[in-house]
């Protein structure tokens, strides 16, 4: 299983939130670079970057940071936030990103996938942000009336290969994932399933990896101290 360590972007820092609410952030780290860095060092090949401005609003004041860490950590970078537009997709591809992820614009524009999937293929993955099992859009904001199961669903006749699953209610609680929610989608579909949201714990990753799924992302947990990050990647496995 791949361990993917979180960074996410507002404003050129380094945040977390709780449940995605704006209100809760709270800057974890100096240098997006320097945290990548000792990803790195931790064992890591792959780290989660969000473009928290990028998703509320559309602006990319942080592809600074980002380019970044794409160049000079010598980590695979999967990024989302505001890849909304065909131009945003073609943005992100060129920056350098080994993943983009297409989150709201997969339900107000499913166009954007199709265009992404044309141009990028694997290189492409859809982000599904829940809570309490609907869809929700727009920096976590709007409820799209979708359920997740059937999201996916529609992605994946798409001809997406990878998901990326977070259960909002567990973002940056600490309270670990949701097992129930993540083995009901990997009954439904075929695609790799990252899990996001509650990762806490040794136990959490193990219990993760027993499921079969291709990757965890690791965010509070890392920065809070309650998980070791080179344990964690030394527990899932190969990282390639």
């Amino acid at each position: 299983m791949i361990i993917l360590p979180a960074i996410d972007m507002k404003d050129g820092t380094c945040v977390r939130l709780r449940k995605g609410e704006f209100s809760t952030v709270s800057q974890v780290a100096d240098s997006a670079l320097d945290t990548a860095r000792a990803f790195a060092d931790a064992g890591a090949k792959w780290i989660h970057m969000v473009d928290l401005d990028g998703a509320r609003g559309g602006v990319r004041i942080n592809f600074p940071y980002i380019s970044e860490v794409i160049r000079q950590s010598g980590l695979s970078v999967e990024l989302g936030g505001g890849i909304k537009t065909p131009e945003d997709v073609d943005a992100v591809a060129g920056a350098g990103v080994s993943r983009l992820i297409v989150g709201s614009a997969a339900v107000t524009r499913p166009e954007v996938v199709d265009y992404a999937l044309t141009q990028y293929g694997d290189r492409v993955a859809v982000g599904i942000d829940c809570l309490d099992g609907r869809v929700r859009t727009a920096g976590w904001e709007k409820d799209s009336g979708l359920s997740g199961l059937e999201l996916a669903r529609q992605m994946e006749a798409k001809g997406v290969k990878m998901i990326i699953f977070t259960d909002i209610a567990t973002d940056g609680m600490l309270s670990g994932p949701s097992f129930d929610q993540l083995a009901a989608l990997q009954k439904e579909i075929g695609c790799h399933i990252v899990a996001s949201g509650g990762v806490t714990t040794l136990d959490d990753v193990k219990r993760l990896r027993d499921m079969g799924l291709y990757g965890a992302i690791i965010g509070k947990a890392y920065y809070a101290g309650t998980l070791d990050l080179a344990q964690a990647v030394r527990e899932a496995g190969p990282q390639g």
